[in-house]
């Protein structure tokens, strides 16, 4: 590849794919989601979101947290963490009790409404309902939703349990507490409000953690809500995505940055792409719909008012 200054292309070493996991030994791997004696309506909405196969951690903590056991898995993003415990919870669902089962604490707002399309995209042929109860939001909304029957609540600590203690959001039927991004939720300000929102859960509620990152205070506090806990711990120097071949290309200068990318896309065959950056100002402002999201209405807001936030009139959609 000829360009300005020396450009070349490196493949990084296939030894940072390995995913080494030390687990609890009573922990099996189920390699596919057919042996995982999931309901039929959840494995349909699984295969439709594209799942062929579950990712290590899937394969590994799914089971366990079926089965009720209280669960610590570390993982990062990418590794299919979301979609672990979204099938597990979906799994465990009465869905003809109109109540709220499960209760998913995460430590920013954005998250916990990804959480909730996930849950919602998985649980498509459930009728499955789910609330994302976060600040900044309109309390009323909540309360009409949450009076309405909600079997999931995603949602930040604080606004959480301001609808418990109003007793808009009842506790009484919650089985499993889900704390993700535990390591971020235990060690900025949000311990003493997790701690709050537990007291008011019945005494049996399976709690599952998840986190990028498992410190050995963190888990030392786990004994304060967790019983016997399975654990599914991955080396954080190792964690990585499986199978992919990953490579970098050394540009010496900031402003050869994007003939770089050119020249890429100039050179490889390409089919489908996602360019990230470190600052909103280096973003393309387009948004392309190659196809329209059929009877998605709210996907396809979900397209342009997301990744199209900041020059919302550039969309262009393909008939």
């Amino acid at each position: 590849m000829e360009s300005k200054g020396r450009r070349v292309v490196q493949q990084l070493p296939d030894d940072l794919t390995n995913i080494e996991f030390e687990t609890s030994e009573d922990v099996n791997v189920i390699p596919t989601f057919d042996s995982m004696g999931l309901r039929e309506d959840l494995l349909r909405g699984i295969y439709a979101y594209g799942f062929e196969k579950p990712s290590a951690i899937q394969q590994r903590a799914i089971a366990p947290v079926i089965k009720g056991r209280d669960v610590i898995a570390q993982a990062q993003s990418g590794t299919g963490k979301t979609a672990t415990f979204s099938i597990s919870i979906l799994q465990s669902l009465e869905i003809q009790t109109r109540e709220t089962q499960i209760l998913v604490l995460s430590p920013t707002r954005e998250l916990a409404v990804q959480i909730q399309k996930v849950i919602l995209a998985l649980g498509d042929y459930m009728n499955v309902q789910c609330h994302a109860c976060i600040g900044g939001t309109n309390v009323g909304e909540d309360v009409r939703k949450l009076d309405y029957g909600q079997h999931i609540v995603s949602g930040t600590p604080g606004r959480v349990f301001d609808m418990i203690r109003r007793r808009t959001l009842r506790t009484r039927s919650i089985k499993m507490l889900v704390l993700d991004e535990a390591d971020e939720m235990l060690n900025k300000g949000f311990k003493e409000q997790i701690y709050d929102v537990y007291r008011y859960l019945p005494p049996a509620t399976q709690v599952v953690l998840l986190s990028a990152t498992l410190p050995h205070e963190i888990l030392e506090m786990t004994s304060k809500f967790m019983t016997d806990p399975i654990r599914i711990l991955v080396k954080r120097d190792e964690l990585t995505l499986e199978g992919i071949k990953q490579f970098f290309v050394a540009v010496e200068r900031e402003e050869w940055k994007f003939d770089t990318l050119c020249d890429l896309y100039d050179t490889l065959t390409i089919t489908q792409a996602v360019i990230f950056c470190n600052s909103k100002r280096k973003v393309i402002s387009l948004v392309i719909n190659y196809d329209l999201p059929i009877n998605k209405r709210e996907l396809y807001i979900y397209r342009i008012g997301r990744f199209g936030r900041l020059e919302r009139k550039n969309v262009f959609n393909s008939y």
